[in-house]
């Protein structure tokens, strides 16, 4: 993972005490999650592919960014430029947050497709760039994990992740159950304060996607137990009310 070159987004970061809104006009999903992600905290986005994880990732940034929140993307899935682009066709636009220092994107690809295969967790956690966010997104975190260990070694990852946390910075994970080990995602999600289990099942024809909501601490609004959910080109996320409960 290279370096990110001098940026606006490297300013000094200044911790946000009470969580990270991530409300837009345009769908009701903060008013069903709790309204705010808590803080010095490690969110858990697990699904298989195809179940919508960088999906709500994105709609979550967009959110956090939206409401003034510093958020730094690092994909192992696509290309800086396909990243951007990938938002744009949902109606997410980043241009100008990239370009006034509040979206740092870091691919492994690099901004065309200069890949890197050989990327670790611990390179991408000394990124000079992780101190300066208030989030940081691992797209996908499970595919940067570590492929075996012992449980005192999965213990020391969290407790690396949870220290670079403490001064107010949170970490959100996007995993695949199949892509990493079942003992560490099990430590991931013991120790998550957000637990999001994204599932999707094809009804009468039609593929209905939804969040389970399966932990949410800290929340500053009410909490619903799943979300239904879709995204349409150039309108983004919506919230399917006939699937929430």
């Amino acid at each position: 993972m290279l370096s990110p070159d001098e940026n606006p987004f490297m300013t000094a970061h200044k911790p946000v005490e009470d969580g990270f809104p991530f409300e837009v006009e345009t769908d009701s999903l903060a008013d069903s999650m709790g309204l705010r992600l808590p803080n010095r905290s490690l969110y858990l986005l697990q699904g298989k592919v195809g179940a919508g994880k960088s999906l709500i990732a994105q709609r979550l940034i967009h959110g956090m960014v939206h409401n003034g929140v510093k958020v730094l993307v690092i994909t192992t899935e696509l290309t800086t430029r396909g990243w951007i682009e990938q938002m744009e066709s949902i109606g997410y636009g980043m241009t100008d947050a990239i370009r006034e220092g509040q979206v740092m994107v870091l691919s492994r690809y690099g901004t065309v497709a200069d890949a890197r295969q050989d990327v670790t967790l611990s390179e991408v956690l000394s990124s000079p760039a992780i101190p300066a966010a208030d989030v940081i997104v691992l797209d996908s975190a499970s595919s940067l994990m570590p492929e075996d260990g012992s449980r005192a070694d999965h213990f020391a990852l969290v407790q690396q992740l949870r220290k670079i946390a403490s001064d107010g910075r949170s970490f959100m994970l996007c995993a695949d159950p199949e892509e990493m080990d079942s003992q560490l995602l099990h430590t991931l999600r013991a120790s998550a304060e957000v637990v999001l289990d994204l599932d999707n099942v094809l009804i009468g024809g039609e593929l209905k996607r939804s969040i389970v909501i399966t932990r949410f601490l800290r929340a500053a609004g009410p909490i619903q137990t799943s979300v239904g959910w879709r995204v349409e080109p150039g309108m983004g996320f919506i919230v399917d009310i006939t699937a929430v409960s």
